[in-house]
């Protein structure tokens, strides 16, 4: 697997940062998605806050977490991560629970063998 950290740095003011305006485009985002499920203000993506950067690594850390189940396939991991309903957490997506702070119980999913890692939608 690649990765993906990687593919995101870039240097701010001699410091190495996840790059918002690269994650916003790796996901298919909007600025106005990607601020609401990072918590923070639209205004606010430009200087990259802690906020953003700790939601940014927690993102990653969930797509990492289910590409194996995913064959390492990138498209397929992004595409469950945003749209699968998981039928133990009410339906909700990977991407609605990361932003409700329970990216614990979505990697948590992978060690317990649920069903519904299983990309179900053939790309």
């Amino acid at each position: 697997m690649f990765d993906l950290a990687h593919q995101l740095c870039e240097v701010v003011n001699g410091r190495p940062i996840l790059s918002p305006a690269k994650f916003i485009e790796m996901m298919g985002l909007d600025s106005d998605a990607f601020a609401s499920n990072a918590l923070v203000r639209r205004d606010t993506i430009t200087r990259s806050p802690a906020g953003i950067q700790s939601h940014i690594r927690t993102t990653l850390q969930v797509l990492a977490a289910v590409m194996g189940s995913m064959g390492d396939d990138f498209q397929a991991g992004i595409f469950w991560y945003r749209n699968e309903p998981l039928a133990v957490f009410d339906y909700k997506t990977a991407e609605t629970l990361v932003t409700k702070r329970r990216a614990a119980n979505v990697v948590d999913l992978r060690f317990c063998g649920v069903s519904s890692l299983e990309l179900i939608v053939d790309l």
